[in-house]
């Protein structure tokens, strides 16, 4: 395939820096947007532009006539992350971030080809109710929950009517990667609290209530390679204006891997210990710079290190749910069926993000 110009808006997110990533090393043009820098540029054009700036977008945006691709991984999140999710300004400013970006690009780019847009089991409720098991992509009772992800399909779905390029759209479960400051990235939170206890001389403690919560995850750079492959030769017929779920394969229970997890620190497997990060981790912000030093870490400051995902973390790990708590588990059988069959052993994901996190000397080696 001839070189691409590729747009990867939300770079220094999860999902956009593994998608820039992979695009890079593939020889292909790409232009990395994002307000903060990505932890490494892979030779890409970063720019730093405000999506919630209307008239720098058009600046920006519409003097980019050879860009072919567009993978979408911008994100607005409000601080304290979870009630903004359905407050009506949060799902504003993202609709309003899509179409600032795209009504200048899509005029300008004649050649665009795919756009790869990010949603999550958001989509199924998951974050006010029991989702259905396993949710799957096409049910009527979708919509019934006010989401900035229905806005932002609304939109595309428009715009694309009777144009070349097609879209697909992709809602992952818990995504793991490579990121700092991020809203939702796991690793930095559990990194920062096992750092604290390893300090302290105590093994690593499993910070998760009673609940025997069943989820899926997904690596950031399979899910890069998932839309990859919708715009490639290979998927773009089956993906072709379509939606996949998509997770890495199998399912896991934090009380369960927390051993491998454990392990990949170089740490034992403490004591059942339930605690919100969102309340601990601000407070030792002093003991984890005294870390930072003493390990001569690149890490930033807590803030910037954690970003908002401390309170995910609580999300995910219940800490404070009185009882079991239900499964959120989604089918990708329509993503596999469509040509897109690749997996990945969850543990193994664990150790190979938090070994990265440590070769990057973001967090403590083990």
């Amino acid at each position: 395939m001839a070189r691409e110009h590729i747009v990867v808006a939300g770079a220094s997110g999860v999902v956009g820096y593994a998608a820039m990533k992979l695009f890079a090393e593939r020889g292909n043009r790409v232009t990395a947007v994002s307000r903060r820098p990505p932890l490494h540029d892979f030779g890409c054009d970063h720019l730093a532009v405000d999506l919630t700036d209307a008239e720098a977008c058009r600046e920006v945006f519409g003097r980019m006539g050879d860009v072919t691709r567009l993978v979408y991984a911008a994100l607005y999140e409000k601080p304290g992350l979870m009630p903004g999710w359905v407050e009506s300004d949060h799902i504003e400013t993202n609709r309003r971030m899509l179409e600032n970006l795209f009504e200048p690009l899509s005029a300008a780019a004649n050649g665009l080809r795919h756009v790869a847009l990010l949603q999550g089991t958001k989509a199924y409720g998951a974050h006010v109710r029991q989702i259905p098991l396993p949710a799957r992509e096409h049910r009527d009772e979708l919509h019934s929950q006010p989401n900035f992800y229905w806005e932002q399909e609304r939109y595309l779905r428009d715009r694309q009517a009777g144009r070349s390029w097609h879209w697909t759209i992709f809602r992952p479960q818990l995504i793991f990667g490579m990121a700092l400051g991020a809203a939702m990235n796991l690793i930095p939170p559990i990194g920062v609290y096992a750092a604290l206890l390893r300090a302290r001389g105590e093994p690593l403690h499993y910070p998760g209530g009673p609940s025997t919560f069943v989820i899926e995850a997904v690596d950031a750079d399979l899910l890069a390679r998932a839309m990859a492959w919708a715009g490639d030769d290979a998927g773009r017929e089956a993906a072709t204006n379509e939606i996949f779920n998509v997770t890495n394969g199998d399912v896991f229970v934090w009380r369960e891997v927390w051993p491998a997890i454990a392990a990949a620190f170089g740490m034992a497997v403490g004591e059942e210990r339930p605690e919100s990060m969102a309340r601990l981790l601000p407070s030792e912000a002093g003991a984890w710079d005294e870390i930072r030093a003493r390990y001569g870490l690149r890490a930033p400051g807590l803030e910037a290190f954690v970003g908002e995902s401390h309170h995910y973390m609580d999300f995910t790990f219940t800490p404070e749910a009185p009882e079991r708590t239900a499964a959120a588990l989604v089918s990708t059988i329509h993503l596999r069926q469509a040509g897109f069959a690749e997996c990945m052993d969850t543990e193994v994901m664990f150790e190979k993000w938090i070994r990265q996190y440590q070769q990057e000397g973001l967090l403590p080696p083990p």
